[in-house]
């Protein structure tokens, strides 16, 4: 799942992994999430991800 979903580029955000090739950043996600943001509040907020984004970021980060 996660191997399609996780890009990194080397001239957006410094290189760091991210979303299908958007600028939303793992370590992005990972700090909504430890701020107490439940999935649906960050898809609310970025209707450009979905669940299974999020889920590839956390076993990216996991």
């Amino acid at each position: 799942m996660g191997d399609n979903i996780i890009t990194i580029e080397a001239g957006k955000r410094s290189g760091k992994p991210c979303i299908r090739r958007m600028r939303i950043t793992v370590y992005d996600v990972l700090g909504w999430l430890a701020a107490g943001m439940s999935h649906a509040q960050i898809m609310d907020d970025f209707p450009e991800l979905t669940e299974e984004d999020i889920r590839a970021y956390l076993e990216f980060g996991g």
